[in-house]
C-alpha cells in the first residue's frame, strides 16, 4: 500500500477558509435571529397599541411613557437635547415655581409693603430737627444722578413687569380676564427682555461711581446697633450703613444675580440645556423678589419717608441742616475742608452764594 501525505502548508489555508465561512454564516444567523426578535417585539408593541386604541381610544400610554422617559431619540432638528421630547426636570421646576416661589415670594413682597405702610402711618416721615439754613452742599453730580435714575427707572420697569408675569395669573387675570391679561403678559415679556440688558450695564456704571464712598467706616456697626438712629443719633459718612447694605447686598450682589441669570434666560441661543434654564429661572425669581422687597424700603426712605432725601437725588443739593442731621461725619469733613462742598462746575454755577463754606 502506498501512503500519500499532504503537506501541512497546504492544509492551513483550507482550514482558515473553513473558519472564515463558518464565522460569516454564524454572524448572518445571529443577525437574522435578532432582527426577528426585534421585529417580533415591534409587532407585539404595534398589536398592543392597536388593541389599546380599539378598546380605549386616545389612550397612548406606551407612547407617553417613551416620550417622558427622558431618553434621547432621533429627530430631524439637530442640537442639544433635541432628541429629548419631554424634560423630566420640568415638572420639578414647575412645582418649585408655582408652589414655593410664588407663594412665599408673594408673602415676602406683601409683608414688606405692609411694614412700610405701618411705619409711615405710625411714625410718619422723618423730619429735619432744625430749620434749614439756606446754605447748600452738592451731594450728587449730574453724572451720578443720571446713573442712579437710569438704574432706578429700569429697575422699576423690570420689577413691575416681573411681578405681573409671576403673579398676574392670580391677581390680574381674574379681574380683567384671560384675553386682556395675555396681551399684558406679552407686553411685559418684551419690556422685561429688552430693559434687562440696560439695567445690567447701569449697575456696572453705578458701582464704579459709588463704590469709593460705600467702603466700611468706623461708625457703621454702631449705626446697626442703634437701628439707624431709632435708639439714638449716630454720625455717618457720605453714606450710612443702611445705604451700604443696600449698595453691597442689593445693587451689587442681587444685581449681579438677576443680571447673569437674566442673560441666560434672555438668550437661549447660547445653546444652554433646559435644566440650566430652569435653574437660572429659580435663582432669578428668588433674587428678584428679595431685591424688590429691599428696594421698597429704599424707595420709601428716598421719597416720602425722609424730608430732603428726594431733593438730594432730584436736584443734587442738600441743606446744611440735612447733612448735619443724617450724615454728620460727612458734614464735619466738609467743614474741615477734607471734602469739597462743591463737587462740579455746574454745582458752583447753580449754588452761587448759597454754598456752604
Amino acid at each position: 500500500m502506498t501512503t500519500v501525505s499532504m503537506p501541512l502548508k497546504a492544509a492551513a489555508p483550507l482550514t482558515g477558509a473553513v473558519f472564515k465561512w463558518l464565522a460569516i454564516v454564524m454572524f448572518a444567523m445571529l443577525a437574522v435571529l435578532f432582527s426577528g426578535v426585534s421585529h417580533a417585539d415591534q409587532t407585539a408593541l404595534s398589536k398592543e397599541q392597536a388593541a389599546r386604541q380599539a378598546e380605549q381610544p386616545g389612550n397612548n400610554a406606551p407612547v407617553w411613557r417613551a416620550a417622558s422617559s427622558g431618553e434621547s431619540f432621533v429627530t430631524q432638528a439637530k442640537g442639544r437635547e433635541t432628541g429629548v421630547l419631554i424634560n423630566k426636570s420640568g415638572e420639578v421646576w414647575r412645582e418649585i415655581r408655582n408652589d414655593r416661589i410664588i407663594q412665599y415670594g408673594g408673602w415676602l413682597v406683601s409683608l414688606a409693603f405692609l411694614a412700610i405702610m405701618a411705619v409711615y402711618l405710625l411714625k410718619g416721615p422723618i423730619k429735619l430737627p432744625e430749620k434749614r439754613t439756606g446754605r447748600l452742599i452738592e451731594r450728587f453730580t449730574s453724572a451720578e444722578r443720571l446713573a442712579h435714575w437710569t438704574m432706578a427707572f429700569s429697575f422699576v420697569a423690570l420689577g413691575i413687569t416681573g411681578l405681573l408675569l409671576m403673579f398676574g395669573k392670580y391677581v390680574v387675570a381674574p379681574v380683567l380676564g384671560l384675553t386682556a391679561f395675555s396681551w399684558i403678559a406679552i407686553l411685559c415679556k418684551n419690556v422685561h427682555n429688552f430693559v434687562g440688558p440696560l439695567f445690567s450695564v447701569s449697575i456696572i456704571v453705578f458701582f464704579v461711581m459709588y463704590v469709593k464712598d460705600n467702603l466700611p467706616e468706623k461708625n457703621d456697626m454702631l449705626w446697626l446697633k442703634k437701628a439707624g438712629g431709632l435708639f439714638g443719633h449716630v454720625p455717618a459718612g457720605r453714606f450710612n450703613m443702611g445705604e451700604k447694605v443696600w449698595f453691597w447686598g442689593g445693587v451689587t450682589a442681587l444685581g449681579i444675580a438677576v443680571s447673569v441669570t437674566g442673560y441666560i434666560l434672555d438668550f437661549p441661543n447660547f445653546d444652554q440645556v433646559r435644566l440650566t434654564m430652569q435653574q437660572a429661572h429659580v435663582v432669578h425669581a428668588i433674587a428678584a423678589i428679595v431685591f424688590i422687597s429691599m428696594a421698597l424700603g429704599h424707595i420709601y426712605i428716598g421719597s416720602i419717608g425722609m424730608e430732603g432725601a428726594l431733593e438730594a437725588m432730584r436736584d443734587g443739593y442738600v441743606d446744611e441742616t440735612w447733612a448735619k442731621a443724617h450724615h454728620e461725619d460727612w458734614y464735619n469733613d466738609i467743614k474741615a475742608g477734607k471734602v469739597p462742598a462743591v463737587r462740579s462746575k455746574q454745582g458752583a454755577e447753580v449754588m452761587g452764594s448759597q454754598v456752604l463754606s
